[in-house]
């Protein structure tokens, strides 16, 4: 079991101290530079005004990014049951085929 580690994390001109499991430590410093990055540049754009009506954007926008890409990933693997689905029919009418 692994102990957890503080991270420190800037994120729009703040530091955060967070804990976390060392194994994920990369992660989470990723997912700050996301937010980072989402948060100044909504900031620059000036159409948000106020640290947490920049936070609340982001959190819209990386969750909408999310639910995308999940709901694209999900299209995909309805897909590509679809074709295994396919396959294993046109499998088993050939091995009927063959066995008559």
């Amino acid at each position: 079991m692994s102990t957890a580690t503080t991270v420190t994390l800037n994120i729009l001109d703040k530091e955060y101290r967070v804990s976390c499991p060392p194994e994920e430590r990369s992660n989470l410093e990723q997912a700050a530079r996301h937010l980072d990055s989402t948060m100044r540049d909504i900031r620059n754009s000036g159409k948000v005004i106020g640290v947490e009506r920049i936070a609340v954007m982001a959190a819209l926008n990386i969750s909408h990014e999310m639910l995308t890409g999940s709901r694209k990933q999900d299209g995909e693997l309805d897909r590509q049951q679809q074709q295994i689905g396919d396959l294993v029919s046109r499998l088993d009418q050939a091995l009927s085929r063959h066995q008559s």
